[in-house]
């Protein structure tokens, strides 16, 4: 957790808060990567692409 919090800081310091909704849609794709990697939801996932 302390790696978000520093990530967060840096970007209010840094003023890039436009990478916040990109940094969280990668975090969605990644999940949906993990969670289709053989689980039972995996045909679901695949017919979203």
């Amino acid at each position: 957790m302390a790696i978000f919090a520093e990530l967060l800081e840096f970007l209010g310091t840094r003023k890039k808060f436009w990478m916040i909704p990109l940094l969280a849609l990668f975090l969605v794709f990644g999940g949906l990567f993990v969670l289709s990697q053989g689980s039972v939801i995996a045909p679901f996932i695949y017919t979203l692409f």
